[in-house]
């Protein structure tokens, strides 16, 4: 036996009753559950610790960070064993050169600017390739950006697609998911993957269904129209036949304050009518995105630099302000802009550092920054609500997600303590969830959505991904003044039987590797 784990109190991820037991790993998977009286090469001892599957972020922006940092210690040291990328319809595969210089614009705020990558890939093959010729700190799977493939098949252009384009974001998505992709994002606030008619997503996601994969919309809104946002994407899912996981799932801005139960009542409505749901969120009620985002969605059209364009233009910068601060922009989620709820929280330039932590005052700072900044800024919104996000963590179909923005000198704390603020905060002090409820939420089913057979459970002949925690003590690190500390009491996770957490201190393993789900079509 290459280790055993001696004692630990076994939280399996079924949301079963935790028990008492040795764990035996031997090559990477594990060997034995029970009493093991003989020890391994490596022995832990593991009384007073709680053992579980690696935890799944099932919303992860690390797509550059994998790249550019073997440490990747925001995820690791949490227990995350296993990110999911691609998120919200814009990432940096399928595409040609045209379209990878407009979406590393368009994110620069979620990833960088990029400059210090070698994007040597234009497929999912490719990116999931690099990832393994890298060597990664944690498991990485994706989902087929739709915004994305819209881009590459006609542009930036808020306009129908016709046939033979419609065919050729048909072609891109199933080559993705033939490369090993896990199905698709959409990110409906944001450009170009707003201007997608219902009719043009429920085609694509006939050919994610085809495949086996998911359909994961970040959804047209989360304030004035949320719930028939929801309704909308649960509405075009089932038409496709294809399985929905929804994204950040919440309910945010005044006019949903308490509001959760209704959208729980839709979600059990059409799982009860056969429905295949899922759905993430994150335990913060402030959001992270980019400046940009807030935006009109007609002020995208043509991409980044017609936005830029815009706004040196006055004429166009007050039509911008109107939607904004009177109407309510669609980026915005039909709610008008309170910007006394808007910080920053990071630019691309550190020569506007000054900016981070403060609250916007007005348009005309916005608007500076923005064009100062090239759209690189990234805030925090203070637009949740505490009751909502407890309603929703209970739902039966409810994963965790992190939505971790990791640049910016002032991140959203979400992005380095996700996990352990579930089962510090949530469980342990709140008591919302029990402590084998949550498991269940973060690893075992995750792994079911993204149908791995050997994840997300602790199980004779499952992958050795694990984490030990100290359930009395675990918690969050992080917090809004300082959000990159690391979390406490999550003393060892392992990735295929290798410690890359050791004692509270990351190791040199970079045991991650691409997850590439084998599809099951029927063409």
């Amino acid at each position: 036996m290459d280790l055993v784990i001696h004692g630990a109190r076994v939280v399996d991820g079924t949301g079963g009753p935790s028990y008492t037991a040795d764990v035996g790993v031997h090559e990477g998977r594990i060997a034995e559950i029970g009493r093991i009286r003989c020890g391994g090469l490596r022995n832990v001892d593991a009384h007073g610790l709680a053992l579980a599957p690696g935890f799944v972020d099932m919303h992860a922006h690390s797509d550059l960070a994998l790249l550019r940092d073997p440490d990747h210690s925001a995820k690791a040291a949490q227990g995350v064993t296993l990110e999911v990328l691609g998120q919200d319809g814009l990432s940096y595969a399928p595409a040609d050169d045209r379209t990878l210089a407009g979406v590393r614009a368009a994110i620069t705020g979620w990833n960088g600017t990029g400059d210090d990558i070698a994007f040597d890939w234009r497929d999912v093959r490719g990116y999931l390739d690099r990832l393994d010729r890298t060597g990664i700190a944690v498991n990485a799977a994706y989902l087929v950006p739709q915004g994305t493939v819209r881009a590459y098949a006609l542009g930036w252009d808020d306009r129908p697609a016709t046939p033979a384009e419609l065919d050729r974001m048909r072609t891109l998505v199933a080559e993705g998911l033939a490369q090993g992709a896990v199905g698709m994002s959409s990110g409906l606030t944001y450009t170009p993957g707003m201007y997608a008619s219902d009719a043009e997503l429920t085609e694509l996601c006939r050919v994610v269904a085809a495949y086996g994969g998911y359909y994961c919309p970040h959804h047209r809104s989360y304030g004035r129209g949320a719930l028939a946002a929801y309704a909308e994407v649960i509405g075009l899912a089932r038409e496709a036949g294809c399985a929905l996981h929804l994204a950040h799932a919440t309910m945010n801005f005044a006019e949903n304050e308490g509001r959760a139960g209704e959208l729980l009542a839709l979600l059990d409505g059409a799982l009860a009518a056969g429905a295949d749901i899922t759905l993430d969120s994150y335990p913060y009620t402030p959001g992270c995105t980019t400046l940009a985002a807030l935006l009109p969605g007609w002020a995208h059209e043509g991409g980044p630099g017609a936005v830029l364009a815009r706004l040196r233009d006055d004429a166009e910068a007050e039509r911008i302000r109107y939607a904004l601060e009177v109407t309510g922009a669609d980026g915005c989620h039909g709610v008008p802009v309170d910007w006394t709820t808007i910080e920053i929280s990071g630019t691309a330039d550190p020569a506007h550092g000054a900016y981070v932590g403060t609250r916007l005052r007005d348009w005309e700072s916005a608007r500076r920054l923005l064009l100062a900044d090239r759209l690189g800024p990234t805030v925090l919104q203070h637009v949740g609500h505490e009751e909502n996000l407890r309603a929703i963590m209970r739902h039966r179909v409810h994963t965790g997600g992190s939505d971790g923005i990791l640049q910016g000198a002032k991140p959203h704390p979400r992005a380095y303590g996700t996990f352990p603020h579930y089962l510090g905060h949530y469980v342990r002090e709140l008591g919302v969830l029990s402590l084998e409820e949550c498991v269940a939420h973060l690893a075992g089913r995750p792994a079911a959505r993204l149908r791995l057979s050997d994840r997300g459970l602790l199980r004779t002949g499952y992958r050795a991904d694990l984490v030990l925690f100290d359930p009395d003590s675990v918690a969050a690190g992080s917090t809004y003044e300082s959000p990159r500390a690391l979390p406490v009491g999550i003393p060892h996770v392992l990735i295929d039987g290798r410690f890359v957490m050791r004692d509270g201190r990351r190791t040199d393993v970079l045991s991650g590797r691409a997850v590439r789900r084998t599809p099951h079509h029927g063409r």
